[in-house]
């Protein structure tokens, strides 16, 4: 499995990239949002990437961040109809934090404004993806609307890992304010999140 590319942009359109990786030319394909990430052809890159094989071709597709990888992956693993080259147009159309948001609040219509998706793929992406998505996915989405402070963006992030490890919204807030309070203000998000689980045990 390839998991991510590390080498030299050789040459980069909004759809596609050609990384030069210790003399061997690898071939991704990428969406806009990555593209928008990418350094000048001749740059250093490092692109996460996910190989998928089909009869007839072994594709590779690259992202510029975990979660971008995260949300394709989702995406072709959990939603019957949706293939890759949906997945990508997804990405395309609508950030990933804006896309779980959707999920989340069940947004049909911000979905199905995204290009090669209509109203019956958005409405079988808000029912099949809500579960996996969930509340982390609509507090991530409205933290993300207000510009958060270097202090409340780390207590987001410590509120979103324990959201993740299946914590009640109110229930993760409290518990890392708690733990912050006990640890104080340079409490690192991992300190915060650890001292919350022995919290709760």
């Amino acid at each position: 499995m390839i998991t991510f590319l590390h080498g030299k942009l050789v040459e980069a359109l909004p759809t596609q990239v050609v990384v030069d990786v210790n003399g061997v030319g690898y071939e991704a394909l990428i969406p806009l949002s990555s593209f928008d990430k990418l350094p000048p052809p001749g740059g250093d890159v490092k692109l996460l990437t996910q190989l998928v094989i089909r009869e007839d071709a072994h594709v590779l597709y690259g992202f510029a961040s975990a979660a971008e990888r995260d949300l394709f992956r989702l995406l072709i693993n959990n939603v019957s109809g949706i293939g890759p080259k949906t997945a990508l147009n997804i990405l395309s159309g609508m950030n990933a934090v804006a896309f779980r948001g959707a999920v989340a609040g069940s947004d049909v219509k911000s979905l199905s404004q995204i290009s090669g998706v209509g109203k019956k793929t958005a409405e079988r992406i808000v029912v099949e993806l809500r579960d996996k998505v969930g509340a982390a996915g609509a507090w991530e989405a409205s933290s993300a609307a207000r510009s958060l402070s270097a202090a409340d963006q780390k207590i987001n992030d410590a509120v979103l890992a324990l959201m993740a490890l299946g914590f009640k919204q109110i229930e993760a807030h409290d518990t890392v304010r708690a733990a912050q309070t006990m640890l104080g203000a340079t409490a690192t998000v991992e300190q915060l999140v650890r001292a919350a689980l022995k919290k709760s045990a």
